[in-house]
């Protein structure tokens, strides 16, 4: 049958695509991030299953293409029916071209680009229709063109996974959905990031090549089209695969059950992780995470965060300066063991701050970091408070600081539109100040995520120094944006160029920017009655060889006050969510919490630390990692440190992660309970201020 023999089109796609992806397993296995090692059973694992999983998955994704095979036909062009279909692709056209269709209904670019489609198929079956002496070769041209899109997709896709494991070590997951929201951010950062006119002609010249060879391989197929039983029995065959199919795609899935996360990554096919990424982007606790009876979850939350004593002393109205930090982990300061003097001027600060020595942060985006400041909850499933569509009216550290009179902003140098950071801090009570506040002077260097943090620092001076006026505290809250890809900043600035677009100069640079801040701060009025944090948003990477390595949540914090806060160091495990109760605590705040984050200067405070990826929920506790998984999955890590003798103790930061066959149950209790009632009060609007 002419559509599974080695002529046809489809087949030579197939093992096109196959071959494709065995050299992508191959460049990510050798790739410097693929921090593992593997046995011969575990290499086994990953070509063979890898490859039943990629053969499955073109099957179904290949439906296009049986559809573009399906329609190519010579009878269609003869009379009458050729005049009769042309004539309904033109009153079509004309239909959806001056009259109201269900295309203007849903507004944007589709009528256009409905238009445009059916003008241009309209316009090619015009032309194989009255130009039958010429149909042959205009076949091939356009049999050239639907090649070379097939072949362009299958060769961007692996590039595209290349870089997101270069980026994230991982396939395509959550992260990557949320990337389509953000397409002219993402592309930006993509054009400013890489070499990218070598890059696509070099992608270019390779669709170009296997196209020409497929096509030449193909043009028996093209000139003795199958005849409509043929085409009748190859959809059949065909239709009996995708059925197939989609049984065999998700039994492959889930033979991804490996302990090394770096051997289900590489088995597994892009394009399907990307598929349940996308239908998983709101996780429901309840249904995929293992629960207790709600009055047992909540037992748990009240037993672990009892109500907070009031303070005896005196408010302190001070102003509060927060600054996020991007990307920013905690082995790029000196004391963390780094000696590429990244960082001298917070190496030099922390010294003179109360400094948070054995801190994680909550996740691996942005996103995650400000809801833990901002909320100070554990981390949901899926999507950030940040990102919902329920992200207004929660109680905050916003809303705390709104109680006691405070102004209260956040301060931003890219467009507050990305990752719905206007819409949640709008909603949440927040001024904005972002990169649409600027005027154009106020603007020396800008890439694709915003102004530099010089410029941003300089623009929160003009902010404060306005806010100091009104006789009012203030609250800022500041994200910076430097050190992020394609780190590029203004240049004469670090001993490293911009043009480079290294890691150690967005470290620098972001280190360099906060010294200039601190010293314009220096010279104003508000600085000695001003409490500075500054704290990282989360690590720059955080794949490992586990589901939740601790080393890629480890985070520098710190909190700068002279005369207020003394120096010094607090070496107890703590989460990123207890960093602003903590300061609450300093300031002697009286309110009514509903904070998970605790106040680690209290006598009951509980050790503890959360962390988590999109699907995967950790609690650090007593030496052991718990993580509770989809699919009602819960595992346990014993944690033994791996030790550095260069770094002092309290400084120490691998640890080995070694499963564990019998599980703590109190813990795992534990884990469930916090991150149960946090998915109760979200769902059931009890987070509200």
């Amino acid at each position: 049958m002419s559509f599974f023999k080695k002529h046809s089109p489809f087949i030579n796609l197939l093992v096109f695509f196959l071959v494709v992806n065995i050299i992508l397993r191959i460049v990510l296995l050798f790739h410097p991030i693929t921090q593992s090692s593997f046995g011969v059973l575990e290499i086994g694992k990953i070509f063979l299953f890898g490859l039943f999983s990629d053969l499955f998955v073109f099957i179904v994704a290949s439906a296009l293409l049986w559809l573009y095979l399906l329609f190519l036909s010579n009878s269609k062009y003869n009379r009458p029916w050729g005049y009769i279909i042309f004539g309904c692709l033109l009153s079509l056209l004309i239909y959806v071209s001056f009259f109201n269709t269900i295309l203007n209904e849903y507004g944007g670019s589709l009528p256009e680009i409905g238009i445009s489609f059916i003008a241009l198929k309209t316009f090619l079956f015009g032309l194989l229709l009255f130009l039958p002496k010429y149909r042959k070769q205009i076949r091939l041209v356009l049999y050239y063109i639907a090649i070379f899109i097939f072949v362009l997709i299958i060769v961007q896709n692996a590039i595209s996974e290349f870089f997101f494991w270069n980026e994230f070590g991982a396939r395509y997951n959550f992260i990557a959905v949320d990337y389509l929201v953000y397409t002219n951010t993402v592309i930006g950062n993509i054009m400013e990031s890489y070499p990218v006119v070598p890059l696509f002609i070099g992608v270019g010249l390779i669709t170009a090549f296997f196209t020409y060879y497929i096509v030449k391989n193909t043009k028996a197929f093209l000139y003795r089209l199958p005849s409509f039983t043929n085409k009748i029995k190859g959809l059949g065959i065909y239709l009996a695969l995708f059925i197939i199919s989609f049984f065999a795609i998700p039994f492959f899935s889930n033979q991804e059950k490996s302990t090394n996360v770096f051997t289900n990554e590489l088995q597994a096919d892009g394009l399907y992780k990307f598929y349940v990424a996308f239908m998983n982007n709101d996780l429901e606790y309840n249904k995929f995470y293992k629960t207790l009876p709600d009055a047992e979850a909540f037992a748990v939350y009240k037993k672990e965060l009892p109500a907070p004593s009031k303070p005896n002393a005196a408010e302190i109205h001070k102003n509060v300066v927060l600054i996020t930090v991007e990307s920013f982990s905690a082995d790029f300061m000196k004391a963390y063991g780094n000696k590429k003097n990244l960082t001298p001027f917070l190496d030099s600060l922390a010294t003179k701050s109360l400094q948070f020595t054995n801190i994680y942060a909550v996740g691996n985006r942005t996103v995650r970091g400000l809801e833990a400041v901002t909320l100070c909850l554990p981390p949901s499933p899926a999507e950030s408070v940040v990102k919902k569509k329920d992200n207004k009216n929660k109680f905050s550290t916003g809303s705390v600081f709104k109680q006691k009179g405070y102004q209260v902003k956040y301060l931003y140098g890219g467009d507050a539109f990305f990752d719905n950071m206007g819409d949640f801090f709008g909603g949440n009570g927040y001024e904005i100040v972002d990169k649409k506040s600027f005027t154009p002077n106020e603007i020396t260097f800008a890439n694709v995520w915003g102004v530099c943090d010089e410029d941003m620092y300089r623009k929160a001076i003009k902010v404060m120094n306005q806010e100091a006026q009104n006789n009012k505290p203030f609250f800022n809250h500041i994200m910076t944006v430097s050190n992020h890809r394609p780190f590029t900043y203004p240049e004469g600035k670090i001993d490293i160029s911009g043009k480079a677009k290294s890691r150690e100069g967005g470290v620098k640079y972001t280190d360099y920017a906060l010294r200039q801040f601190f010293a314009m701060a220096e010279k104003q009025e508000w600085f000695r009655n001003t409490v500075f944090v500054i704290v990282a948003d989360h690590c720059a990477s955080s794949s490992g060889k586990t589901e939740l390595p601790l080393e890629k949540y480890r985070i520098p914090a710190l909190i700068y006050s002279p005369g207020f806060v003394a120096p010094g160091e607090f070496n107890k495990l703590m989460s990123q969510i207890d960093v602003m109760p903590t300061l609450f605590g300093l300031l002697h705040f009286n309110y009514n919490s509903k904070f998970y984050g605790q106040d680690v200067f209290k006598k009951d405070y509980e050790q503890r630390a959360f962390i988590a990826t999109y699907q995967d929920l950790g609690l650090v506790e007593e030496d052991l990692l718990t993580v509770i998984s989809p699919v009602k999955k819960v595992k346990q890590f014993a944690l033994k440190v791996k030790p550095n003798p260069e770094l002092k103790p309290e400084f120490q930061m691998n640890y080995e992660e070694k499963p564990l066959k019998k599980l703590n149950q109190e813990l795992v209790y534990e884990t469930i309970g916090f991150y149960q009632t946090t998915a109760y009060l979200l769902k059931n609007k009890k987070y509200q201020k």
